[in-house]
């Protein structure tokens, strides 16, 4: 069993003993630290807090607990039900709340449930933020409510309808465009809750032909629920056979947005940002920010149009940071996971989809068309194993010193920037390897300058 208890929440395999799976104590213990944390920002008020989940099998039993120890604190609760991340995150400010927490593992297989904790902007905690609910956690500081203080209870259904108006009600997403391109649209919803709410939002953008895969919000993943070309198959053999213009994959929680394209091809997990960025700043000029493992394809489309790209550490929380920071009207990460600040600072695939339907429509091209318009990179994803005597700061300074005649990053780990391909080294925060990711112009180039970079790391380390 798998417990990970990290800085913007806790995330874990269903079942087991206490601190060793995502169990029933871990579930209170977690959830009475961080209501205990809202409590302790606001002392001098009765505190409210939204949640929601996706559909995996554990998550009316983790909401009913979270939801218990909640009240138990005196916290009064909206809850949301069957919903998706970004809604959450847009119902806490609407709501006035004071925090969110979101019941979902993300990408992670079935066995696996989370909370993800955000604060009262609708936005993920800090990491700062978050290593004060651990700590809490650690101590069990948290004294309950008494019979009379207990918090209330609510149940709102009505966010799926509100999400989509305001996504309807963006500048940028033309409804009567993409109701008159016509388009027959497929969908693979990996039986969670964008089952719920891609329909929706698609009837509500005007697109009558939908072709529904895995629509049933059940939580049995019919597929590894990560939307990675090699779990979409079945997407694009449909795809194809059924004539579509267009196919959109979510992730259980929907906040990532994968497209595959009417020949079956995958558009590129990494180019949804690139392409919704690319519609986004040609009508309403402005910065974009992604993070250092994303495609080098949103600095060229950004500088092509006029703007400045930024890039942040690996983590959405850092993206936002730096996209406030530099007044960015677009950013994301390589995942497929797109902020649009218009709405809301949070990964958003329903504003994915409309933003980019708009911006095919007004193309008047197929999806690989428009595909082909992005300049083409490919990324090699590699990993060393770790030792316990391994330096890694010191393996990195050394890799720094090689390269230190090149385009140097080092705020997350360390980036080396070539003129026509880069390379990132980091450490991972979950287990014990450094990521190296690469990209070029083509795969085979990709790989030959992760593996140069492997040799090179392997020879730090032979040498120390």
């Amino acid at each position: 069993m798998t417990l990970i208890k990290s800085i913007s929440g806790i995330r874990g395999t269903i079942g087991g003993e206490p601190n060793e799976g995502l169990t029933p104590l871990d579930i209170v213990k977690f959830t009475s630290a961080f209501g205990t944390w809202i409590k302790q920002r606001n002392p001098s008020k009765r505190c409210k807090i939204v949640i929601g989940r996706d559909a995996r099998i554990s998550g009316e039993m983790v909401q009913r607990i979270v939801v218990g120890a909640l009240q138990g604190l005196g916290i009064d609760v909206i809850n949301l039900d069957l919903s998706t991340t970004p809604t959450v995150e847009i119902a806490v400010p609407m709501e006035k709340a004071d925090a969110g927490i979101i019941l979902t593992a993300s990408h992670n297989p079935k066995q696996w449930n989370a909370l993800k904790l955000l604060n009262e902007k609708g936005e993920f905690i800090s990491a700062k933020d978050g290593e004060e609910v651990l700590e809490l956690a650690e101590n069990n500081s948290f004294t309950y409510a008494s019979v009379d203080e207990l918090g209330s209870y609510t149940q709102d259904n009505t966010y799926l309808e509100k999400h989509i108006e305001a996504v309807l009600n963006l500048n940028l997403v033309d409804v009567e465009l993409i109701k008159s391109a016509n388009f027959k649209v497929a969908i693979d919803c990996v039986n969670s809750t964008g089952g719920i709410f891609l329909p929706r939002l698609l009837k509500a953008l005007g697109v009558n032909q939908i072709l529904e895969l895995y629509c049933t919000p059940n939580g049995n993943f019919p597929h590894n629920p990560e939307p990675l070309p090699e779990n979409l198959t079945e997407i694009a053999s449909l795809i194809k056979s059924q004539k579509a213009d267009v196919g959109f994959v979510v992730d259980p929680d929907v906040d990532r947005l994968a497209i595959v394209c009417e020949n079956g091809e995958m558009f590129g997990e990494e180019y949804t940002l690139v392409s919704i960025a690319d519609f986004v700043i040609q009508h309403t000029p402005g910065n974009t920010v992604s993070n250092l493992s994303s495609t080098r394809a949103l600095r060229d489309v950004t500088e092509r149009n006029g703007n400045i790209y930024f890039a942040s550490s690996v983590g959405e929380v850092n993206v936002v940071e730096m996209m406030k920071a530099n007044n960015a009207i677009i950013g994301g990460e390589g995942n497929g996971g797109i902020i649009y600040p218009e709405l809301h600072y949070g990964r958003d695939a329903l504003v994915g989809i409309a933003l980019f339907l708009t911006h095919l429509a007004k193309s008047k091209k197929s999806c690989s068309e428009l595909r082909a318009t992005y300049p083409s990179y490919f990324i090699s994803k590699n990993k060393i194993e770790l030792t316990p005597e391994i330096d890694v700061d010191s393996v990195l300074s050394q890799m720094e010193e090689k390269y230190k005649s090149e385009q140097i990053n080092t705020i997350d780990g360390l980036k080396i920037d070539f003129p026509t391909e880069w390379v990132h080294l980091r450490k991972s925060n979950t287990e014990p390897i450094i990521r190296i990711y690469a990209e070029s112009t083509t795969s085979e180039r990709a790989d030959e300058l992760a593996h140069r970079i492997i040799d090179d790391i392997k020879n730090c380390i032979s040498s120390n």
